[in-house]
């Protein structure tokens, strides 16, 4: 646009005063002043010995008349302020992507490499309104980071494992509707999407389990000790050891309400427009999580307790005792934690 006002600018001083000038000085317009570019008259005066204000008004007209870029104009003092018209700038922008990727670095193997994590949902419940916060935001920062040459690795962290997830499949097993064949509804049968059709079961198993505590309250047992006792959570519970230990109904019935919320998930992502390089599933990070807390064991980083839980001490850290596995053998988040942490670095 400089090179193009530089013409112009030059062919009306040598149509208009019959002079060749060899430079014309522009910069930015000053931020108290409408305009996009200044052209500086000054400079001019010495060959053109009139009012720069005049000369100033002259070449504007010019230029607003021979260029169609150019939407307006004022002149004040010495310096000529020029107001591009806005689509100006986006047919520029649209030029420039085209031929030469206008903002994009050129990503060299050896660049730094980044991971960005975003959405890492649960499956027992569907994707909410964070999830849209988080997933724009991710998806963002990590087309910001390829712009500026890195590469970057999309991930997630799917929760497909834990008492959570049990407490879905064992509400539906006991809760869901049942047509005259004996069917229990999914999402097909009742047409919602995946992961709102086995939240709907979450909700459903939170409200029968408040139901059990209210009851053995009335009986005179300790708030406590009666979200211990409800039959669900014991169900819940031996859901999850069976889970563990590979019991096939368990496994098939796991297998079957995730690839439901898979689906709804990946509606949402599709969508939204974002995706991801590489999914990790705590379902298999856990046992890489195991497998490190026992090589721990073996060589006195962690300790056991009494009642058989898994522990690290980071005291001498500033920091507290941490459980890694539960008593009962079966994994809390950090098992699944430090399972993906070493697979991310190895990856």
């Amino acid at each position: 646009m400089q090179e193009l006002l530089t013409e112009k600018a030059k062919e009306f001083l040598y149509r208009t005063y019959q002079v060749d000038v060899e430079h014309i000085e522009f910069q930015p317009t000053r931020k108290d002043f409408e305009g996009d570019l200044t052209l500086v008259i000054f400079p001019l005066l010495r060959i053109i010995k009139m009012n720069p204000v005049k000369l100033g008004e002259e070449l504007g007209a010019f230029l607003k008349s021979e260029l169609e870029e150019v939407k307006d104009y004022n002149v004040i003092k010495g310096f000529l302020n020029l107001v591009f018209k806005e689509d100006y700038y986006i047919k520029l922008f649209q030029t420039i992507r085209e031929t030469e990727d206008y903002g994009l670095a050129t990503i060299r193997k050896d660049a730094p490499v980044i991971v960005v994590e975003y959405s890492s949902p649960n499956t027992n419940k569907p994707l909410h309104l964070g999830h849209v916060r988080n997933n724009l935001l991710g998806f963002s920062v990590a087309k910001i980071l390829e712009a500026a040459g890195f590469r970057v690795y999309r991930t997630q962290i799917i929760n497909d494992r834990g008492i959570h997830i049990c407490k879905s499949m064992l509400a539906w097993q006991k809760f869901a509707q049942v047509d005259e064949d004996g069917n229990r509804e999914t999402p097909e049968t009742t047409g919602e999407k995946g992961d709102k059709f086995v939240g709907r079961f979450y909700v459903i198993f939170d409200k029968e389990y408040k139901k059990e505590i209210a009851a053995l309250v009335d009986k005179g047992i300790p708030e406590k000790e009666a979200k211990k006792q409800a039959p669900l959570m014991l169900e819940a519970k031996k859901m999850l050891r069976d889970w563990e230990q590979g019991k096939k109904e368990v496994l098939d019935l796991w297998n079957k309400m995730n690839t439901w919320v898979y689906r709804g998930f990946e509606e949402t992502y599709k969508k939204m427009g974002v995706y991801f390089d590489k999914n990790y599933y705590e379902s298999q990070t856990y046992l890489l999580g195991k497998e490190i807390i026992e090589e721990g064991l073996e060589k006195g980083v962690f300790y056991k307790k009494e009642d058989g839980s898994t522990w690290v001490d980071l005291t001498a850290e500033g920091l507290d005792e941490k459980l890694l596995l539960r008593a009962d053998g079966t994994a809390v988040y950090m098992t699944q934690d430090l399972g993906t942490a070493v697979q991310r670095v190895e990856d």
